[in-house]
């Protein structure tokens, strides 16, 4: 006859994470935006994360109003797989006197592998952000993230995709747009770029009505 037995343990574990960080000349408190790169900038060489989106950015315009914090996520695993270690670093960040982060304001963004770590990252920690932008994201490998959207209902979601998207399908963010929509109480953008391809990233970070509309929200 088998028998009926309990479990119970506290379970802790060490997280490691290589991170470019941006501060603004500005003085006070400054709003935050986290980026999460792609695939292919993944390892363990930090200036990779530098060619694409926010880290970008911030290397041409070293005036760029935004604390930024770039991380790279090492190789073999997705941001999905170590969202635990990208919130204990998001928490880090919010808390150390150095910074002076604006924890009102604090945006999460991502593209493509990126893209679908701020769904996750953002469904698992909505408490944190004042709004979420993913781009060229979606959900597939993440079976229970469309029935966990209603964690969104109060997070701002401005989202882009190209229309031609061939690596990751239009159809990945259209379903989980549709989904939020149905559950949100608030601002839920979507952006498609006809004729565009993988990259709709470049696009995106090069517009200033995406930081107007960043800063627009807040906790």
């Amino acid at each position: 006859m088998q028998q009926e037995q309990a479990f119970a343990a506290t379970v802790t574990k060490r997280v490691h994470l290589n991170y470019l960080l941006h501060t603004p000349p500005a003085a006070g408190k400054q709003p935050l935006i986290v980026f999460l790169h792609g695939h292919g900038e993944s390892g363990d060489d930090l200036e990779k994360v530098k060619l694409h989106g926010i880290a970008r950015v911030v290397e041409e315009q070293p005036d760029f109003p935004f604390i930024t914090v770039s991380p790279q996520c090492p190789t073999g695993v997705t941001w999905v797989l170590i969202a635990d270690a990208v919130e204990a670093l998001i928490l880090d960040i919010l808390t150390r006197d150095d910074l002076n982060v604006d924890t009102r304001r604090v945006y999460l963004t991502g593209l493509s592998m990126g893209g679908y770590g701020t769904w996750h990252v953002g469904v698992q920690r909505p408490d944190l952000f004042a709004a979420l932008v993913p781009i060229c994201g979606g959900g597939s490998f993440v079976n229970y993230l469309p029935e966990r959207l209603p964690r969104l209902k109060r997070v701002p979601v401005w989202a882009f995709h190209g229309a031609d998207d061939p690596i990751v399908p239009l159809a990945e963010q259209q379903r989980l747009i549709a989904a939020l929509r149905e559950v949100s109480e608030a601002e839920v953008r979507f952006t498609i770029y006809p004729g565009v391809g993988h990259d709709s990233w470049t696009q995106t970070y090069a517009n200033p009505a995406l930081y107007k509309w960043m800063l627009a929200h807040h906790l």
